[in-house]
């Protein structure tokens, strides 16, 4: 009826002495065995996971929540991946507001940016969308770190576009956060990052309004004025 590694684990159960019949049934295979065994063993309330719809990497999960103390039934749900119910899990032990990507609707990679968001003290209201790939979030979550908004933008395609600019240069630690205005074209852009890597005062000509060509002559002229300091 059992096979070898199924009655191990009902040998080590009864010599620890916990109750073996909550998980001496056949549906159970002995890494589910296990997973209850070391929940008995711990004085967890193992009814909770004890189920064999759950596999047991997700009885793992549950078992270190219970362990912690946490709220499982956010997450001791079959329908949660074992990796939906570790980002689920960790976002509890940071008392974050995991009601924000406690759902289905968001894979593992998704849940995790909106938890490391959550962490950062992020809007994630603004990303916490399934239309958006988890990638997308991230990008997001950068830009809200240096000062873009995807709200701000009628045109999502400027945002990206935008963002592609200037994600490489917030990365290298420079201050662009006065790039994020939608009215702002890529072209000016450039040449606003161009006056930040210079170091010069690129707010005197940090205004959409102006065309590209004057831009350039006024970068043209803080160079030189600061090059006759």
């Amino acid at each position: 009826m059992f096979n070898k590694k199924q009655l191990v684990q009902i040998g080590l159960g009864v010599v620890a002495g916990v109750d073996v019949s909550i998980y001496t049934k056949p549906e159970f295979d002995w890494e589910q065995m296990r997973e209850i065994r070391l929940g008995l063993g711990k004085g967890l309330d193992v009814s909770i996971y004890a189920k064999p719809e759950f596999d047991w990497v997700q009885m793992e999960q549950i078992r270190f929540g219970l362990e912690l103390g946490l709220d499982v039934s956010v997450y001791a749900k079959p329908e949660f991946t074992w990796g939906q119910m570790e980002q689920i899990r960790e976002g509890l032990e940071g008392c974050l507001n995991v009601s924000w990507y406690a759902k289905e609707c968001f894979n593992v990679d998704q849940m995790r940016e909106i938890r490391l968001g959550l962490q950062k003290g992020s809007d994630v209201s603004i990303y916490a969308k399934p239309k958006f790939s988890w990638e997308q979030m991230k990008r997001i979550q950068e830009g809200l770190e240096h000062g873009f908004n995807i709200s701000n933008y009628p045109d999502p395609e400027v945002f990206w576009e935008h963002l592609s600019e200037v994600k490489w240069y917030f990365a290298k630690g420079l201050d662009v956060s006065i790039c994020a205005n939608p009215e702002f074209s890529v072209e000016q852009i450039r040449e606003i990052i161009r006056g930040l890597k210079e170091g010069l005062d690129v707010s005197s000509y940090a205004n959409p309004d102006l065309p590209l060509w004057k831009m350039r002559d006024i970068v043209g002229w803080l160079k030189e004025e600061k090059n006759n300091v």
